[in-house]
């Protein structure tokens, strides 16, 4: 992953470059905006909210896991009491 990071950085370094050298001021903010958010969309980010949703899910399937694991032993306790 660091290398595809490195160069899609080293890309868009070089892009950028490009873009001073050969653009008016006035479209530099536009166009390296765009750039930017072509960089980003390469490195499949996730946002905030699906963080915060995975997270939360996590939580949820750690809690119902802790549930079955006692379930479990206690089936396991009669089973080996019989």
């Amino acid at each position: 992953m660091a290398k595809d990071l490195n160069g899609i950085l080293e890309d868009l370094q070089a892009r950028m470059a490009e873009l001073i050298a050969s653009s008016p001021a006035k479209d530099l903010q536009a166009n390296l905006g765009a750039l930017l958010r072509q960089g980003f969309s390469r490195l499949d980010l996730a946002t905030r909210e699906e963080l915060e949703l995975q997270t939360e899910l996590l939580r949820r399937a750690q809690t119902r896991l802790k549930e079955l694991e006692a379930r479990v032993a206690q089936i396991e306790a009669r089973q080996e009491t019989h």
